[in-house]
């Protein structure tokens, strides 16, 4: 799509060979003299970008600006001074002006400009449209889930999403799905319009995490060659999601809790307090408690974080998940892999309700895109499981057999629980040979495999 251009100056020449000359670049031009002629035309055209005198005859540049920014703040602005008027423009540019061009002009520099120009609102727009397919993609209705400890985290953090302003904790292993948790969150959230922005504190040294959460000033160190924001400035407005937050160095964690107290901090050599406006979302998989005891993480800052917690459980602590979501990932990854698995027979099943997944949702998904990927029919068979899932250890089958007895909890513990839990040890015990549980249960095989669909195993 051609993109269109709107020239607001008061001088005909200028309007004229603007027009002429980005024209050749093969821009749709508009050229009008005055700020009501100009607003006016804005309004039906919706151009892409405004080149903008300072001084037009019935109205400030400036004052136009900033009209324009309020009917369509996505709309980038180039501001155009006489030579000499450098300062004005420096002004717009803090105003919200995209960038200026001086009198008399060079062409070449001009169309440089308009380029860059158009590749940012391209971009801006790609983001924008991206935004909205995640604010569909994050939502509580589309976690996979038919656990009743992982619906109970739901139901807390659809709450937590509405407090917008309080921190969240999350805690839990490695690939539970905190990361997830942590968009949907902020997608439910009336932060949803504003970033989302991702950390991961374990992956960055301490200089590095520093000047990315808070940015620095030109010459704050060595190549600091020009000035830059940090990622709580760049998320005003939003949420920042810190994971692997037990992992933040000691001298971070004080600057952290400032910024969680007093709402501002500065960049790295500057001495300008910036205000800010976000919500942080904290993960980690670590005991942040016993972290607090043994003297590696701040206590106050771990209460400052645990104003709104939440935990993940593991797979292995809600199998009734292992399924569905297995069959997710079949739907999922048939569309990414272009491949066609209908089945996933019933020995998979039981081989995967079998095993403990230590490295939870995460491996579940890495092992159904393997067995896909080998896949030579439309169903996943035995032979395409990683060998640890197919033939279960040894102290798999001991504790499953340590575990065959069940004990009734203060709360109680309804029958429906009880003959999930002796099914799932049965199948353990007889390493997913679903006749040898239907001996161990003292039951037929039919009856077993209709128990198991039952009970949703």
């Amino acid at each position: 799509m051609t993109a269109r251009i709107l020239v607001i100056d008061d001088e005909k020449l200028i309007v004229w060979s603007l027009q002429k000359e980005l024209e050749k670049e093969g821009y749709e031009v508009y050229g009008v003299q005055t700020a009501k002629d100009g607003m006016s035309l804005l309004e039906d055209l919706r151009p892409d970008l405004v080149f903008l005198d300072i001084r037009l005859p019935d109205k400030s540049g400036l004052e136009l600006l900033k009209e324009i920014k309020e009917k369509d703040k996505d709309i980038l602005v180039i501001m155009v001074t006489a030579f000499g008027g450098v300062e004005s423009a420096v002004y717009a540019i803090k105003a919200g002006a995209y960038d200026y061009i001086e009198k008399p002009f060079d062409f070449e520099a001009v169309k440089l400009t308009t380029r860059r120009a158009l590749e940012t609102a391209r971009l801006k727009t790609e983001v924008q449209q991206l935004r909205k397919k995640e604010k569909g993609i994050y939502t509580f209705e589309n976690i996979v889930t038919c656990s009743p400890k992982m619906q109970e985290v739901l139901s807390l953090a659809s709450k937590f999403a509405v407090a917008d302003s309080s921190t969240v904790l999350i805690q839990g292993e490695s690939g539970t799905g905190k990361d997830l948790l942590a968009k949907v969150i902020h997608y439910e959230s009336s932060r949803k319009s504003g970033p989302f922005i991702e950390i991961n504190c374990s992956s960055l040294p301490e200089t590095l995490i520093e000047s990315e959460l808070f940015g620095y000033e030109k010459g704050a160190f060595t190549d600091a060659k020009q000035a830059k924001k940090g990622l709580f400035e760049i998320a005003d407005g939003g949420t920042v999601y810190m994971d692997e937050i037990g992992d933040v160095p000691p001298a971070i964690q004080v600057k952290l809790l400032r910024v969680m107290e007093e709402k501002s901090f500065k960049h790295i050599g500057g001495s300008k307090s910036i205000h800010v406006d976000v919500r942080i979302i904290a993960a980690t998989n670590r005991d942040l408690e016993k972290e607090v005891k043994e003297g590696n993480f701040r206590e106050d800052l771990y209460y400052r974080l645990k104003v709104l917690p939440l935990y993940v459980p593991p797979l292995r602590e809600r199998k009734e998940d292992i399924l569905p979501l297995t069959e997710y990932f079949v739907s999922q990854l048939n569309r990414e892999l272009r491949k066609n698995i209908n089945y996933v027979s019933q020995d998979v099943k039981d081989l995967m309700l079998l095993y403990h997944w230590p490295g939870n949702v995460r491996e579940l998904k890495n092992v159904v895109e393997r067995m896909m990927i080998l896949a030579e029919s439309d169903t996943l068979l035995p032979e395409l499981l990683p060998e640890e899932i197919r033939k279960p250890k040894k102290e798999e089958v001991s504790e499953g057999m340590r575990r065959f007895y069940v004990t009734v909890p203060e709360e109680g513990i309804s029958l429906e629980e009880v003959e999930r839990e002796l099914i799932r040890q049965a199948l353990l015990t007889a390493r997913g040979n679903q006749s040898k549980a239907a001996r161990l249960l003292k039951i037929s095989r039919d009856t077993l495999r209709y128990r198991i669909q039952k009970l949703g195993l």
